[in-house]
């Protein structure tokens, strides 16, 4: 994760009414008129405020009929608000990251990729799939950003299911998306480091 996007994160929720709309948010999904009623605001001051925490992607919001409900993304609420403290403590956070030996590594992959480097199937376990996930990542440059398209045709050279991939690069925390495009995060985010 880049530091804008933290700095940007802490702007967001640096906000009173942004902090109490994501206490009401917490509880479960609203509307903005339910929002603006609980917090005593006006619907435009309630929507300028949902739209900088949709910014961040910590606020998404979904269509039912004719209402626009506003969801809360505690996951990511709770990784942006520990973000700081993985700044510039690289070996802490590698020794502290899921630890799988080299050994384990390369048996874990044998078992999982192909002699023509293909990927024969996603793993279940969360350890398995991690190492899967990092060795297949690393064909992406750091600093670089990506179009989906880009990102669907290199996993469709080892994996048909691409959104998969996709999707668990993104939630396991290998990859950071915004607006379709797709950027790397720093190693130290990584769940695991695959040792080449």
């Amino acid at each position: 994760m880049q530091l804008e996007k933290m700095v940007a994160f802490h702007k967001a929720v640096g906000d009173p009414t942004r902090l109490r709309i994501i206490a009401l948010l917490r509880r479960g999904p609203l509307h903005g008129q339910a929002i603006a009623g609980k917090l005593g605001l006006r619907p435009p001051t309630i929507t300028h405020h949902l739209k900088k925490l949709r910014d961040t992607g910590l606020v998404v919001s979904r269509r039912d009929k004719n209402t626009i409900y506003f969801h809360l993304d505690e996951r990511k609420l709770e990784f942006m608000s520990t973000a700081i403290l993985r700044i510039g403590d690289d070996e802490r956070v590698v020794a502290e990251q899921l630890k799988v030996n080299k050994e384990d590594q390369a048996k874990i992959t044998r078992n999982f990729v192909t002699v023509d480097g293909k990927l024969k199937q996603m793993p279940r376990q969360l350890k398995k799939k991690n190492v899967v996930l990092a060795y297949f990542v690393q064909w992406f440059e750091h600093g670089k950003t990506y179009e989906e398209r880009e990102v669907n045709e290199y996993i469709q050279t080892f994996y048909d299911d691409f959104a998969t991939v996709r999707r668990e690069w993104v939630m396991q925390q290998f990859m950071y998306r915004e607006n379709n495009r797709y950027e790397l995060n720093p190693v130290e985010m990584w769940p695991v480091v695959v040792q080449r």
